[in-house]
């Protein structure tokens, strides 16, 4: 068994938080052949319950902005999927609460170790732009996403984006550039990397 694979039974092993609402159940997926590393926050209550990552509304929209179908969507070796934290946090007042941190301070180093073909990082959101972009982000999300062409022209490319929820439609809808111009280079650079 390789190291990818050794490192991904001991995630799934893991019981760190077990003050979870739902208990843990680390939701992720990856291999040393990905060649994009989709970095999203945490999983909901849906993706929970189907044991899969972005199996909802939500990867439904990311798999459309990344014009992916949903077999490769699910293959590791083209895809890795790692949340900043791998168990459903739980309800907060205005949505899921945050991913718990000790996941990321377990776990990140060591996945990010293993991936050493990836071409392509999609950092989802707030917490993974903190923890993927934490000198290079721009004062919010709206303005980082904004800025996408300076992330994603350097020799580690990094793409920010918003989250596919359907609770950003008022986000998408005021910033009709996001799939005016950076959805479609983001298309581009996806089937290139994944031609390669």
């Amino acid at each position: 068994m390789g190291k990818d694979l050794q490192l991904l039974k001991e995630i799934k092993a893991c019981t760190i938080c077990q003050d979870l609402p739902l208990g843990p159940n680390p939701i992720l997926q990856f291999s040393a052949k990905a060649k994009i590393l989709v970095a999203g926050q945490a999983p909901g209550q849906i993706t929970h319950h189907k044991d899969r990552p972005f199996d909802d509304a939500s990867g439904d929209r990311l798999r459309q902005w990344l014009g992916v179908n949903r077999d490769t969507f699910y293959d590791p070796d083209k895809l890795a999927v790692v949340p900043m934290g791998f168990c459903y946090p739980g309800k907060g007042k205005s949505g899921d609460l945050a991913p718990k941190a000790i996941c990321a301070q377990t776990w990140r180093k060591k996945i990010l170790n293993v991936l050493p073909n990836i071409e392509l990082t999609l950092v989802i959101g707030k917490y993974a732009m903190d923890w993927h972009l934490p000198e290079r982000k721009e004062k919010n999300l709206t303005e980082t996403v904004g800025n996408w062409q300076h992330y994603i022209e350097q020799d580690n490319p990094v793409l920010p984006l918003p989250h596919p929820s359907p609770r950003n439609n008022i986000w998408l809808k005021k910033n009709p550039w996001f799939e005016e111009e950076l959805l479609k280079e983001l298309q581009s650079k996806i089937a290139m990397v994944l031609e390669k």
